[in-house]
């Protein structure tokens, strides 16, 4: 049903709520806020100048109004601390999470004691009694001075550092406030039309939270929660979470003995045991040959470099909170790199490039560093030191669009290979930026030509291209539908100018070259970790650290399982043999924790027959085959990479 209502002469001066009432009376009930000419407004707000309403519907499908549930909800939370934990409760920030997987919504508080996960349902319990009293969100705009005084009056000290901060970077006389029943919160909005809208709702952890993510200021206590409109949604959620605990990549990690960190080593540096190492190992193989087959040459650049090229690039002044302090290299301050793309230049500029050279494709498995604080780093998926599958393409303005739709062909084949799907945002020219309109307008043309010229669905980002040129976005979708940041393609419009990076044209002319940046994989330690919790630890075949183990059921048939799995490795098969004297039972249950594709079980039968009895983990037993046959099958299944 159509809810966009267009603004009459008489509709002016009334409340978004009135003329909704007045137009879409059979949906009043279920709309909580409204889009006036593109922009999200509570009810109350009058209407002077706007063309047209769209009523934002109670509805999980909506993102905005997804978001405008889950803020709220975090509102009655802090309403509900306050009340059950008393005046001294200090309360800071509480936004929506609408991009996090598990959480939905947190807020940090300054508690006068520690609380628990224990305590969590008789906080939900008292929410609820709140929430059904249906409590208006009341929307109050006041004088700076106005506000603070407010703030004062209850002891809420953070508020008052956050309306000072808010008044000198914004340059504003007034803020806005809401108020519901006896809970009192600085916030821009908008909220729901009353706390009855929030029905469907779990509070799920409690964690530590420096203000500010400053280790220099007070640890706070983070409390997080997630928020629907509809139960059955809220279940469902709530059931992906419980999954996703199961395939966490940590525990997962450490189960099948992938890697782990070492704090005497640094947090943040990833140890690749022998069983990560070889999915890594063939992950890049496969990569290399890929590259290769598509024309991209394969170069290596140092781990540390000059710090003078990355003030020519721009990273020392733009990101050197995430750099690393320099060192002293013969008078000279050298750093770890945080990027590659400064080193490729440097081999593109090693001589001079015509035109008949060009496009030149760079690749490199670059390990580079950045600094990522304490509280954020998390197994394989945030770290400090990371192995990006980079990519740098030199060429022309005209070459440029053949280029990127070449890569994203290259994308497209390698995610799908590895079994994901992904989604695609086009993002544009961001406020802050370099370069004329003109070059903005021919670099974003290519990626938007590419995109439709493929024939493939994306959403516009507008503004968020990085400040140097635009880019396509693409989001993983793994098997739990979780979203993962995945491959980015940037036009660069910054780099080739600092580095005077150019080759001759056939007017025989100095021009500058067009360059792309672009990663498939984003970094390796991110993209085991996400596979190890997109396949449950189930490798594919193709990938699994051990393809194949080896169970005879006795010592008696220790030399016929040796015979079998030395065969298998000469066809260069990863294979393992359990001569324990365990049970047989025993063995298989090991093997099964481990995850193994295949177990090739051997006894007296399979010996006098020349044959193993295998057991698949996708398909159960699979009956008794000759070892020249079971080679031949699990050759095609790895040879065709199949999921």
């Amino acid at each position: 049903m159509n809810t966009i209502i267009s603004i009459g002469e008489n509709d002016r001066g009334k409340t978004i709520r009135e003329i909704i009432e007045s137009n879409l009376s059979e949906l009043a009930k279920r709309i909580i806020a409204a889009r006036v000419d593109g922009q999200l407004i509570d009810l109350g707000a009058s209407v002077n100048e706007a063309r047209q309403i769209e009523a934002v519907l109670a509805d999980d499908d909506d993102r905005d109004a997804l978001e405008i549930l889950r803020h709220s909800t975090s509102h009655l939370l802090a309403q509900a601390v306050r009340q059950l934990y008393g005046d001294e409760v200090k309360y800071t920030i509480g936004p929506a999470l609408m991009d996090d997987f598990k959480y939905g919504f947190y807020y940090d508080f300054d508690l006068p004691r520690p609380i628990s996960t224990e305590e969590l349902p008789k906080i939900e319990k008292r929410m609820t009694k709140l929430a059904q009293q249906k409590q208006t969100f009341e929307r109050i705009e006041l004088p700076i001075e106005q506000a603070k005084e407010e703030f004062e009056k209850i002891g809420q000290t953070y508020k008052i550092e956050l309306i000072d901060e808010i008044a000198k970077e914004e340059n504003v006389q007034t803020v806005s406030l809401y108020r519901h029943g006896d809970f009192l919160d600085l916030c821009r909005g908008p909220h729901l039309p009353h706390t009855g809208f929030i029905k469907a709702f779990k509070l799920l952890s409690v964690a530590g939270a420096y203000w500010r993510g400053d280790a220099n200021n007070k640890m706070l206590t983070r409390i997080y929660g997630v928020a629907f409109y509809d139960k059955d949604n809220l279940k469902k959620h709530l059931e992906k979470i419980e999954q996703a605990q199961k395939r966490d990549h940590r525990l997962l990690g450490k189960q099948l003995d992938i890697y782990s960190t070492s704090e005497l080593i640094g947090p943040g540096l990833i140890l690749w045991h022998p069983n990560g190492a070889i999915i890594r190992h063939t992950i890049e193989r496969f990569w290399i040959d890929e590259h290769t087959k598509r024309g991209y040459q394969l170069v290596y650049t140092p781990h540390i470099a000059n710090e003078k090229i990355y003030q020519i690039s721009g990273h020392l002044e733009a990101y050197s909170e995430m750099m690393y302090s320099p060192m002293d290299i013969d008078g000279q301050n050298f750093r770890v790199k945080p990027m590659n793309c400064p080193g490729h230049i440097h081999i593109f500029n090693s001589q001079t490039r015509s035109y008949r050279d060009l496009p030149i494709r760079y690749c490199e498995f670059g390990t580079v560093y950045r600094y990522e604080p304490t509280g954020t780093l998390h197994g394989m998926l945030r770290v400090r030191g990371f192995t990006q599958d980079d990519a740098h393409i030199f060429c022309t303005v005209e070459q440029l669009a053949d280029e990127i739709e070449d890569t994203v062909d290259l994308i497209d084949y390698m995610l799908k290979t590895f079994g994901y799907e992904y989604k695609i945002a086009l993002a544009t020219r961001p406020e802050k930026s370099i370069g004329t309109d003109e070059e903005w307008q021919w670099s974003t043309e290519a990626l938007r030509t590419v995109l439709e010229r493929r024939n493939l669905e994306y959403e516009v980002e507008e503004g968020g291209g990085v400040f140097y040129g635009p880019k396509i976005q693409m989001m993983l979708v793994d098997s739990l539908g979780r979203e993962w940041q995945g491959p980015t393609v940037q036009v660069d419009l910054n780099l080739p100018r600092r580095f005077n990076c150019t080759y001759i044209g056939q007017d025989n002319a100095e021009h500058t070259v067009v360059m792309v940046h672009r990663a498939v994989l984003g970094s390796l330690e991110r993209f085991v970790g996400g596979l190890v919790e997109h396949y449950a630890g189930a490798f594919p075949t193709w990938l699994a650290p051990v393809q194949a183990v080896v169970l005879p059921v006795s010592e008696k048939f220790n030399d016929y399982a040796r015979k079998i799995q030395e065969k298998l490795k000469d066809n260069g098969f990863r294979v393992e043999i359990d001569c324990s004297d365990d049970k047989v039972g025993a063995k298989i249950r090991r093997a099964t924790m481990a995850k193994v594709p295949y177990m090739l079980i051997v006894g007296q039968q399979e010996q006098e027959s020349e044959t193993a009895s295998v057991r698949s983990r996708k398909q159960g037993q699979l009956g008794q085959i000759k070892t020249d046959e079971f080679i031949k099958k699990i050759s095609q299944e790895i040879d065709s990479k199949s999921l």
